[in-house]
């Protein structure tokens, strides 16, 4: 316990990501004591594909970021390949840019702190009682009370297992045994390009970040680590490079980490927006396949619409139970489509042969692969 083991706060949100970040910034802002608790130190690297479709560009900067003055890659294009070679290439219908988590949360950071938030880094979250209409929280340094909480801790917690969520109790399925692995390198491919290169149960994208490296980051299942002996550079060897793309980029690039960064366990079950009356943001909400390319965006988005919602209630405007339907209705609305259609697309990709299929019959119908994109994306907000 330390000082502010008896501090009440009206907003705790756990998990530092970007909904979190972007949540307690706008909460700092209106007035509200906001307390943020983050299991790690910033700047950190996360496994995310880094491509930030351009509906978020003035929010951000809304945020504090100054977006405009640092010279990030536009990306306008987008190549899809399917294992054996073939590729349709597509102007995106809106684009995005392209910047590392571990510049935009650290970014973030200090524009939370800047703004008054309390923000408990390596600082974990091992409970939250609620009863009262208070919500007791307890971390490893740190024991407060809140009027709200908020759950903003990415795709898999302790606390998605404590609490019992449906789909952390799933058995094993095609939803939810995948594992990522990212790592930043540098490569002569084009700065304006997103491309996704389809493997044998998996795929892989590829676009510039900053300074002029790129974010290599790719989704595949559990079964191919097992069969690869639980290496890594064994299954990128014997699989991934089964493409003529990757194996070009595995063969030329020069590879900045020293090791990937790898997260297992991922779910794209659907999850509960609201559970034990915490309200959920980001991957916490629900997560979009990484082949559309839009979960950073839908995580700030979802910040914005729980911030409203959240204002309201502190205001004394709505109650409790009004607040939970209002935000669990609207985030459906915004995004249950994205998610879906993102389940459907995922169906081909992964797939040797599906894959193959779907880009030789979309080819030439340019329109429909426009179509198809903007079922994944959101207009500007």
């Amino acid at each position: 316990m330390n000082e502010l083991s008896n501090k009440t706060y009206d907003v705790a949100i756990i998990g530092g990501g970007l909904a979190g970040l972007a949540l307690s910034i706008q909460l700092a802002k209106a007035g509200y004591n906001v307390a943020l608790f983050e299991k790690e130190k910033y700047p950190f690297h996360k496994v995310c594909g880094e491509y930030i479709s351009f509906e978020n560009w003035n929010f951000l900067e809304e945020l504090g970021l100054p977006l405009s003055d640092w010279n990030l890659p536009i990306i306008k294009n987008l190549l899809v390949s399917a294992p054996n070679g073939n590729y349709i290439e597509s102007e995106l219908p809106l684009g995005g840019f392209g910047i590392s988590r571990y510049k935009i949360d650290f970014e973030l950071a200090n524009i939370a702190k800047a703004s008054g938030v309390d923000l408990f880094e390596e600082n974990k979250v091992t409970d939250v009682i609620f009863e009262n209409s208070i919500f007791n929280i307890q971390s490893l340094s740190v024991y407060c009370s809140a009027k709200i909480v908020c759950g903003s801790f990415g795709k898999r917690s302790n606390l998605d297992v404590k609490w019992k969520r449906n789909f952390a109790l799933k058995k094993s399925n095609k939803l939810n045994n995948f594992i990522g692995v990212k790592y930043h390198i540098k490569t002569n491919l084009p700065s304006d390009q997103i491309a996704l290169h389809n493997f044998e149960n998996g795929y892989c994208g590829i676009s510039q970040i900053e300074e002029n490296k790129y974010c290599f980051c790719y989704l595949t299942n559990a079964e191919n680590l097992r069969i690869s002996n639980n290496s890594i550079s064994e299954m990128e060897k014997n699989i991934l490079r089964m493409n003529p793309y990757l194996e070009k980029i595995f063969s030329s690039a020069k590879f900045f980490f020293e090791e990937p960064v790898i997260i297992s366990q991922i779910s794209f079950e659907k999850k509960s927006k609201i559970e034990n009356h915490i309200l959920m943001l980001g991957d916490a909400a629900g997560m979009i396949t990484p082949l559309c390319g839009n979960g950073m965006s839908m995580a700030l988005y979802a910040s914005k619409i729980a911030f409203k919602h959240i204002d309201s209630f502190l205001q004394e405007k709505t109650s409790r139970h009004e607040m939970e339907q209002e935000y669990t209705d609207e985030w459906n609305h915004l995004f249950s489509r994205r998610l879906l259609a993102g389940r459907i697309i995922q169906r081909f990709f992964g797939n040797h042969f599906l894959s193959n299929f779907l880009i030789r019959s979309v080819k030439p119908f340019p329109k429909f692969v426009s179509y198809l994109i903007r079922q994944t994306h959101g207009a500007p907000y």
